[in-house]
């Protein structure tokens, strides 16, 4: 079980009665807003209102009137654009929202998409040079990559590039000398440090589509790439708030639409309508991990054309294609898992795991080390072989900087790079023993000696009177999208009896349970998912309080009120 802690309202008490009614949503609503940091009435409304009105300017963000210029300057005088993207979700996207730009005003422009294998992330050299020997360098322009690729600007530039950085990643001490850098973690001082790679393309080709008005004669309507900057963004996980959240909100509608093929397509290959509106989560778990799928197993060029023709033939093809990729990519997920439990296992008495499989898949290692993270709630490191060194992987829990505890274990590493919360790195095999003492050490230093345990944030106490609320339940809808910073709500219920519990699904690794509120006689069907080894069938007949999220299900087009189980407290 997990340690429950209610979000309690802030010290000026608790939102003003009559605010609910202004802005025409449940009390429920009003409230959870209000205890989420949202304390002014404009600001619940620009909340549950996301429209582009509310985006800001492209100059808020730091470097982006110089990356625009140097764009502009570049293309007035004929250079032609490479654009270097990235393998996942998000620099496919952003590559293909540019690209799709600069086609629109007949800019020539190619795409980069490195291979995961053969390139690794980011800018290389080699293809650099090979890239100029092909074709007279013009203007080089990152997106979702390059803000740590200091060795390969400058030989770039030797080589004749205009090199334009556009990127979201953590700045290392020191920036490469490109011609313009533009990435909003250069400075707090701006509207959403937190932008996906996309993101910032979206702003950056934004501001230069009115720059080349003037010389094609015609601008593009900004709103057609929505659906890319929607996708890319909920992939990388970013925080779902502020500027993100208008951009995903309008985002999702566009993927609705489905007038791009490629999305429309790839929705249907999903097992969704082609014109189905979508939730943040559907589009995570569905259409993002085929996208991904290209870059882990494939080449990320098959996702970049799909997502780009006009063709809805051409589009089902590739949809396809990466369908066949991303079923061989759970089939490989699963067996990697069930290594690094076994592996996990023997060391448990460590606060943080290194795991190593020399067989195991590079473009499939991260997934696992969220899983393992998910499983033991403690950071994870995840190795493989990778010519004469170890690659690896690695995901956090919250209470841990993964990328400020790597840096303490720096010494051992040939290099590394990432987040608070997921990393990549590189190392010697013979350090390998050397780091999981060393990763194991740093982390008991900073977190203690005994194993944290997973924490859950309740938003309120919900009887299942209010549970049962169509009213209430597409209130809460107003909500989504759902994501990092905008998590979906938790309620915990009054006491309940567990009537029935039932496995399901392909191995069984569901449960379902009927369950009755004991002061109303409210009977409401729960779902556990992925469950079914925590949720003993003795659980029946007992006392128990949810900890649950309440949705409608709409199955063969029937409404019903489903509940999904976040944690069970046992009672006497």
């Amino acid at each position: 079980m997990k340690i429950w802690k209610f979000r309690t309202p802030k010290e000026n008490g608790s939102c003003p009665p009559d605010w609910a009614d202004k802005l025409g949503v449940p009390q429920i609503v009003a409230d959870l807003l209000w205890r989420r940091g949202l304390e002014s009435m404009a600001d619940m409304d620009t909340f549950l209102s996301p429209g582009l009105r509310h985006l800001s300017p492209p100059d808020c963000w730091p470097g982006m009137a110089e990356a625009v210029d140097t764009l502009e300057k570049g293309i007035r005088e004929g250079r032609s654009v490479l654009i270097w993207g990235d393998y996942d979700v998000d620099g496919i996207t952003g590559a293909t929202l540019i690209l799709q730009t600069l086609r629109f005003h007949d800019v020539p422009a190619s795409v980069h998409l490195p291979d995961r294998r053969k390139e690794g992330y980011g800018l290389n050299i080699p293809e650099i040079e090979r890239l100029a020997a092909e074709e007279k360098p013009g203007i080089l322009l990152t997106v979702d990559c390059g803000i740590s690729d200091v060795r390969a600007v400058a030989r770039a530039r030797e080589l004749g590039f205009t090199v334009v950085v556009s990127d979201h990643h953590m700045p290392p001490e020191t920036l490469p000398d490109a011609h313009a850098i533009t990435n909003p973690r250069l400075s707090d001082d701006n509207p959403c440090p937190h932008l996906a790679g996309v993101g910032v393309a979206f702003f950056l080709m934004g501001a230069l589509n009115a720059r080349l008005e003037a010389l094609s004669g015609k601008r593009m309507d900004m709103r057609r790439v929505l659906d890319l900057v929607a996708l890319g963004t909920l992939a990388d996980m970013v925080s779902l708030t502020g500027q993100n959240r208008i951009l995903v909100k309008n985002g999702l509608l566009k993927i609705a639409e489905a007038k791009r093929p490629g999305l429309a397509e790839l929705k249907g290959v999903s097992g969704f309508s082609p014109v189905a509106a979508l939730g943040a989560g559907q589009v995570v778990f569905n259409l993002a991990p085929r996208i991904n799928a290209a870059g882990r197993l494939g080449s990320p060029t098959l996702a970049h054309d799909m997502l780009l023709t006009d063709s809805h033939d051409e589009a089902a093809r590739l949809a396809h294609t990466l369908t066949a990729l991303n079923d061989e990519r759970r089939a490989e997920e699963e067996r990697i898992f069930k290594e690094a439990l076994e592996q996990a296992a023997d060391q448990q008495e460590r606060l943080g795991f290194v795991l190593y499989g020399k067989d195991w898949h590079q473009g499939v290692i991260g997934i696992v080390a969220s899983r393992i993270v998910e499983t033991y709630y403690r950071p994870v490191l995840i190795l493989c072989a990778d010519g004469d060194s170890l690659k690896g992987s690695g995901r956090s829990v919250p209470e841990f900087d993964l990328h400020a505890g790597l840096s303490r274990c720096a010494d051992v590493l040939i290099g590394f790079g990432g987040h608070r919360q997921a990393a990549g790195l590189r190392m010697a095999p013979e350090r390998l023993e050397d780091l999981r003492e060393r990763f194991d050490a740093v982390i008991r230093e900073e977190l203690g000696e005994t194993p944290l345990t997973p924490s859950l944030k309740i938003d309120a106490e919900m009887p299942f009177s209010q549970a049962s609320d169509f009213a209430v339940l597409k209130g809460l809808e107003l909500l989504q999208p759902f994501g990092i910073g905008n998590p979906e709500p938790v309620f915990a219920s009054l006491p309940l009896r567990v009537k029935k519990r039932k496995a399901f699904g392909h191995s069984r690794e569901h449960i379902a349970l009927e369950v009755t509120e004991e002061t109303s006689g409210i009977t409401l069907q729960a779902k556990a998912w992925r469950q079914a080894d925590q949720i003993a069938e003795s659980i029946q007949g007992r006392r128990i309080r949810l900890a649950y999220t309440p949705g409608i299900n709409a199955y063969n087009g029937i409404a019903s009120v489903e509940l999904r189980v976040r944690d069970i407290e046992i009672l006497s």
